[in-house]
């Protein structure tokens, strides 16, 4: 204890040695007046560099400071300062304490990096919430918005009106025959410290007489500053930090910031006026007075700032209740919540809200408002909106335009221009159709037709002569009325659509469009002229056109035979078409390219051949391969037929004619949503699994008798696969290992499985089945209690399947079945009596 107290005395005795502020404030034995915030830099290296030479630290003299009076809010401040400043100075070296440009180079890395001028201010930081209950209130954006702020800008140049306090840094130098820097700072007295000039009061007063007055003082000393040969300038190297109080925001509070900041600065870290704060009479109290009232609108609807003026210390701005405010909703371009002063207008209000919106009706508005018992509702005309007084909770409701038009009349049709135009009084059908640039070449002359909206909104059709109106007779040129539909009719509206059609060999069959005259050497060409496989046949059939019905004649349509040249497309040039007559290209009876199967295996020449005939067998391509090689496995040949589009069609129209109950992979009973999910996962499993369907072929079979039915006939596509001999049995499926097992002979099905260790606990031994290298399979079978295994041959594989998971019952059912079982022997002993 007693070195810890001869630390902290010996520590506040060097301070109040080496600076008289601290040598006025700290008394010998009352701490209670220290102001951390004031001390400098230089007075914090002093106590760091005490405590180092005793090998104390700032925490050990913690008790003794609090007993002679230091707050623990101060003591903290300077633990902090301590701790900041031993850290910052942590890498430096002893070199770099000597160079004076290097100790600049070292203050530099503290300067805020927004700066281009070495000035710094210390970081402000404040999170914003986005305010959604007050989001409607005009003007809480500006508070609210994380993006916006009115921070000062340390890189513009001092203001010259700027007023120096305590905690200000200036920067002095002098240049030319003579040259000076130095950085001092506004003690808590007021002054600076010069070197060789001596202090000098500058508190309070403005950076400009402030600087006029230290020029003043320098020109005593040095004597080219007296006579011009030297120059003196002096800036702003840091700025100091003041406290503020704000009343009546979201986050009231006191807060530390630039004594650069302004009262927008201060009020955008309060989060702006509170819920029911006033945005039009904030109040900026200084030396206990309203020291100016600021009214946010301004600022917000012509971008005035001039209430944004400077913060001094101990400032408090108030921000109290709004005593007026009224809704704007409807069409306006910025509806709200907006505040109201005494004597301001429904016109400024609309002001405020940036005006109607090019949907609003503008020539009345109408307003609810409340009375000292109830609602009542009012209408403002436009001629009272620079008058009429808001009253505090009205709510302005601007309505949309009709959706109607006072002068528009339509003409649609076979004019030039149909279109909307504009209806004048006494306007008639020629004068609109001169205004659509009049009739185009194919309009019905003999009649128009006006649709008229009538005064009960009803419609009526009025039918105009139009070759009497246009030619000036005034009973069939009428007039027309506001939001008449004048319709002018096209004969071509009245002409049927006629189409042929043209089907066969030829390039683009199809439904085409009907001309007068069109022939068939005129259709072959619009379609792209005929196949290389088209026939001289072509089949013509016409519609029959009758008044009478006759019973006698069944015909339905008019059958046509006409013989063309086949390599030709300009023939029977007098063969004339008529509308819906179906002409058909008929196809060679022999026109066939050639298709190819495959051989692939142990053959000799594997590849794809051509099929020569229409019943090509296995047997001949085979052979055309040049036979199997002395490796082939005469039982592993078969056949790979590609399963075609239309075999999947056939299964997906298949009706399976399961109940809508079903049994699911989980062995529960599911509800069949779709009565065709098991066709269409089939087909999938078809199309994009299998792709294949085999075909087993016994070929030693087929070399003794080329009729076997295994010498089948090959179509295109065909793959015959000829095995190469394998004297492997494989066993897969759910026994313990799959594996391939070395074929011996006379061994049975049991073996193989036994030899892979057997099924394990979900395999189904009873429904095992093996798969033979041709393709074919074959089952398990059982007669009594005798089970027969298949053959096994080389190359074959055995699978064991999986057993389906039964649904066992519960002891609830098996109680049910029990009761029933009771009853019904009751019931036969109850006969029997």
């Amino acid at each position: 204890m007693k070195k810890l107290f001869y630390v902290l005395t010996f520590l506040f005795l060097l301070l109040g040695s080496s600076n008289a502020n601290a040598q006025d404030i700290i008394k010998s034995k009352d701490l209670s007046t220290i102001k951390v915030d004031y001390l400098s830099d230089d007075e914090i290296s002093k106590i760091v560099a005490q405590l180092k030479s005793n090998n104390a630290t700032i925490d050990d003299v913690e008790s003794m400071a609090l007993s002679k009076g230091m707050s623990q809010t101060e003591f903290d401040k300077l633990r902090t300062r301590v701790k900041e400043y031993e850290k910052k100075n942590s890498k430096d070296t002893d070199k770099d304490k000597k160079d004076k440009d290097k100790k600049k180079d070292d203050k530099s890395k503290d300067i805020d990096k927004d700066s281009e001028f070495g000035r710094r201010q210390e970081k402000i930081k404040n999170e914003k919430v986005k305010d959604s209950l007050n989001a409607l209130i005009f003007g809480s954006q500006l508070f609210d918005n994380p993006t916006l702020n009115f921070e000062p800008d340390l890189k513009m140049a001092t203001p010259l009106n700027y007023v120096l306090g305590p905690g200000d840094k200036l920067e002095v130098s002098i240049y030319g025959i003579q040259q000076f820097d130095d950085t001092v700072t506004v003690n808590f007295e007021g002054k600076i410290a010069i070197q060789n000039v001596g202090q000098i009061a500058v508190a309070g007063m403005s950076i400009e007489a402030a600087t006029q007055k230290i020029k003043a003082a320098i020109a005593k000393v040095y004597s080219t500053v007296r006579s011009g040969q030297s120059q003196v300038s002096v800036s702003l190297s840091e700025i100091r930090t003041i406290k503020i109080t704000v009343v009546g925001g979201k986050q009231p509070g006191n807060y530390s910031i630039s004594s650069l900041a302004t009262v927008y600065n201060a009020l955008h870290l309060a989060g702006g006026p509170g819920k029911d704060g006033s945005y039009r009479n904030i109040e900026l109290i200084r030396n206990n007075r309203v020291f100016k009232n600021i009214d946010v609108y301004r600022f917000l609807v012509k971008g005035d700032q001039s209430d944004n003026v400077g913060l001094k210390d101990n400032d408090v701005i108030r921000i109290p209740a709004y005593s007026q405010r009224v809704t704007v909703e409807g069409e306006v371009k910025r509806p709200g919540i907006f505040e109201m002063k005494k004597g301001e207008t429904f016109a400024d209000l609309l002001n405020f809200a940036s005006g109607f919106n090019e949907f609003a009706y503008t020539a009345s508005v109408n307003v609810l408002q409340k009375t000292g018992k109830e609602f009542k509702v009012h209408d403002i005309k436009e001629s009272e909106y620079a008058s009429y007084l808001p009253q505090s909770g009205d709510v302005f409701k601007i309505t949309k335009i009709l959706n109607r038009f006072e002068n528009r009349i339509k003409i649609e049709g076979a004019v030039f221009r149909p279109d909307y135009y504009s209806f004048t009084e006494g306007m008639r059908v020629s004068e609109l159709i001169a205004k659509a640039e009049g009739l185009k070449e194919d309009a019905y002359s003999k009649r128009a037709r006006v649709i008229r909206l009538q005064y009960d909104l009803t419609t009526e059709i009025v039918n105009v002569d139009l070759s009497a109106a246009l030619s000036g007779d005034v009973t069939a040129d009428i007039e027309l009325k506001r939001e008449d539909i004048v319709t002018i009719y096209s004969i071509l509206d009245f002409r049927e659509e006629y189409k042929v059609t043209i089907d066969g060999e030829v390039k683009n069959p199809g439904e085409y469009e009907y001309f007068e005259n069109l022939t068939l050497n005129d259709l072959v060409i619009q379609v792209g002229g005929l196949t290389g496989s088209a026939s001289k046949r072509v089949e013509v059939a016409r519609m029959v056109k009758s008044d009478q019905i006759d019973d006698a004649d069944p015909k339905r349509i008019e059958l046509l035979e006409l013989q063309i040249t086949a390599d030709n497309n300009e023939q029977i040039k007098n063969f004339v078409l008529q509308p819906f007559d179906v002409i058909n290209i008929r196809k060679m009876a022999v026109y066939e390219k050639p298709e190819m199967v495959k051989v692939s295996g142990a053959v000799t020449y594997p590849g794809k051949y051509a099929i020569a005939n229409k019943k090509e067998t296995v047997y001949n391509v085979v052979m055309r391969a040049g036979g199997l090689t002395s490796i082939a496995n005469l039982d592993g040949m078969k056949i790979k037929r590609p399963i075609k589009e239309e075999q999947l069609k056939q299964l997906e129209s298949i009706d399976l004619n399961l109940d809508k109950k079903q049994i699911g992979e989980d062995g529960k009973e599911s509800n069949l949503k779709d009565k065709d999910s098991l066709n269409s996962k089939l087909t999938k499993k078809l199309r994009d699994d299998l792709k294949f369907a085999t075909i087993p072929v016994n070929w030693e079979k087929i070399v003794k008798d080329k009729n076997h039915y295994s010498n089948v006939t090959l179509f295109p596509g065909d793959e015959i696969e000829v095995a190469v001999y394998n004297e492997g049995v494989k066993v897969t499926g759910n026994v313990l290992l799959t594996s391939e097992i070395p074929y011996r002979s006379g061994k049975g099905f049991k073996y193989y499985i036994n030899a892979v260790g057997g099924v394990d606990n979900k395999g189904w031994k009873r429904k095992a089945y093996i798969i033979y290298p041709n393709g074919k399979a074959s089952v398990t079978g059982s007669f009594l209690f005798f089970r027969s295994y298949p053959k096994v041959t080389p190359d074959s594989q055995i699978v064991v399947p999986e057993k389906p998971e039964v649904k066992k019952m519960s002891a609830g059912e098996w109680v049910s079945i029990g009761s029933v079982l009771a009853s019904l022997a009751l019931l036969i002993v109850t006969a029997f009596k």
